[in-house]
């Protein structure tokens, strides 16, 4: 579910690089990958790309 969230805001190539290059405050200076390596829930780590980026109610 948090892919097909990730991929439906940001479509499917534009996702992976996000979730690879983009430092997220809300995660504590973490990429996506990190904090999903680190163990973070998945719901944690969408609320952060919730609050970081313009993701549509329907989304969220």
């Amino acid at each position: 579910m948090f892919w097909d969230r990730m991929n439906q805001q940001f479509g499917d190539t534009y996702a992976q690089s996000v979730a690879k290059d983009y430092v997220l405050s809300e995660l504590g200076g973490r990429t996506v990958d990190q904090a999903l390596a680190d163990g973070e829930s998945a719901k944690r780590v969408w609320y952060a790309v919730c609050a970081t980026f313009d993701v549509p109610d329907r989304l969220r």
